[in-house]
């Protein structure tokens, strides 16, 4: 792995606001007003006298569910580096999720574990956000809405226009910012654009009409099934606010395919669990399943599913984890990039979502104050945030990837089998040495780039505590 990309994804993670940058663009627009959106608006406020984020979902109920986040009442834990990126942006946010009940969590008081095997302790303080991922939108879009630059357009973007080989308007149609019911169709003037519309964006099928190149679209097939419920979280708990347990297929835990079990200490003093299986293993629709499923895993998930019921059993299904090649496109218009979900989105197990829409927001602000000239195709962008995508991708759809070959007996090649032995003897050796666990957490957690796990001296440990542990 060359050494400046591993340097380079450490110094978006690490990126901090800007001072004094000029003012760039008159109107910026960011169609979408997520994770993803809302964080790009942030970064826009710096350089445009105005940004308008066009959002067809009323968001004006706070912290509720909503129709364009249909995970949104599954587990959300964002990861120290969307945290820490987060935080240095809105000062204060993680606080302000506390005061309202969420936590955060530090390694004294996580439990994970591989197979009822605790991980090895790292020696240092990373801290999750464990939050209801619709508190945590209302809060950033407070933040960011308060901006005295951005504002809100309630309305369904719908198609660009274009001048001189640039995006230079953002159609749209909805209720606009009138009474509920009242239509608002035409088209907004913007000087930069940004595509954060999601997983189901429609920006590659715009391009492809008007005669731009449509990115490529991979997808891997990884059909996960979610089922989440909310407990009543008493006071007893009060040395564990996450618990996580993965691959627990042993005899011991006959768990029914339950591949990945979680529970998050939340706002209003509530455990948000989750069971999540694949194929067509379902955790179960009713509280009674979710319960049986839960007593076959570790005795902490029937604790903490004891209490009573805040929420029935949601359920979600992701087919497929999905990634859109602008960086290889050949023939984009200037001033418009897409960011978050719209990009790539990942099996959401791995917890990568948020922290990926703060690194592709933090790619954003680096090609902003680059020389770049801003009337050609934005490709230094997307080469930056192909860092980001590349690195979570490895992570998460590596993992996948290994899983369902294994699964259909697929014949892959020498090397990838090779990394695949090394990934599997790394997150083996975790389970039992610090230096490793250390390394295996920074990656997980987005702090570092993949690439870090091949140091030679740590891939030595990792083979040697694998031979030591199969000799046993």
């Amino acid at each position: 792995m060359p050494e400046s990309v591993v340097t380079l994804f450490e110094s978006l993670v690490g990126a901090e606001p800007p001072h004094d940058v000029p003012v760039l663009f008159d109107t910026a627009c960011v169609m979408g007003g997520s994770i993803a959106g809302l964080l790009a608006a942030r970064v826009l406020s710096d350089r445009a006298r105005q940004v308008v984020i066009v959002e067809p979902d009323d968001t004006s109920a706070e912290a509720e569910s909503r129709s364009g986040v249909p995970q949104d009442q599954q587990v959300h834990t964002l990861l120290p580096a969307g945290r820490l990126w987060i935080e240095r942006w809105l000062p204060g946010v993680s606080q302000e999720a506390q005061d309202r009940g969420a936590s955060l969590v530090g390694p004294d008081k996580q439990f994970v574990g591989y197979d009822d095997i605790r991980q090895a302790p790292d020696g240092l303080d990373h801290q999750f956000l464990a939050v209801g991922r619709p508190l945590l939108e209302t809060l950033v879009r407070a933040r960011v809405t308060a901006l005295p630059n951005v504002s809100v357009l309630w309305a369904q973007a719908t198609g660009l226009r274009y001048g001189d080989g640039a995006v230079v308007g953002v159609r749209f149609a909805g209720p606009g910012n009138g009474d509920q019911g009242e239509r608002a169709e035409g088209d907004l003037a913007a000087d930069f654009v940004v595509d954060a519309m999601g997983r189901s964006s429609r920006l590659s099928n715009w391009l492809r009409q008007d005669g731009y190149d449509q990115p490529r679209l991979e997808r891997l097939e990884s059909p996960v099934n979610y089922a989440t419920a909310l407990f009543e979280r008493p006071v007893k708990f009060p040395e564990l606010e996450v618990a996580t347990a993965l691959q627990l297929f042993t005899p011991q835990y006959p768990s029914g395919g339950v591949s990945v079990a979680a529970a998050n200490a939340i706002e209003e003093q509530q455990w948000l669990v989750m069971l999540m299986g694949y194929g067509d293993s379902r955790p179960g629709r009713t509280i009674d399943e979710f319960r049986a499923h839960c007593a076959a895993l570790p005795a902490i998930f029937s604790d903490i599913t004891r209490g009573g019921v805040t929420r029935e059993v949601v359920t979600y299904r992701q087919a497929d984890s999905r990634r859109r090649h602008f960086a290889e496109a050949g023939r984009l218009p200037a001033r418009l990039v897409s960011v978050g979900d719209a990009v790539a989105s990942f099996n959401p197990i791995y917890g990568q979502g948020m922290s990926s829409a703060a690194l592709h927001a933090s790619c954003l602000a680096s090609y902003l104050d680059s020389s770049t000239d801003l009337d050609t195709a934005a490709t230094e962008f997307f080469r930056l945030q192909q860092v980001v995508v590349d690195a979570a991708w490895a992570v998460s759809a590596g993992g996948d990837a290994a899983r369902i070959d294994a699964e259909n007996g697929t014949e892959v090649p020498e090397e990838v089998r090779q990394q695949r032995r090394v990934m599997e003897q790394i997150a083996g050796a975790a389970l039992v040495d610090a230096d490793v666990s250390r390394a295996f957490n920074n990656v997980s957690y987005m702090l570092r780039h993949p690439g870090t796990l091949f140091d030679p001296e740590l891939l030595e440990k990792a083979a040697a505590t694998s031979e030591g542990a199969a000799a046993k």
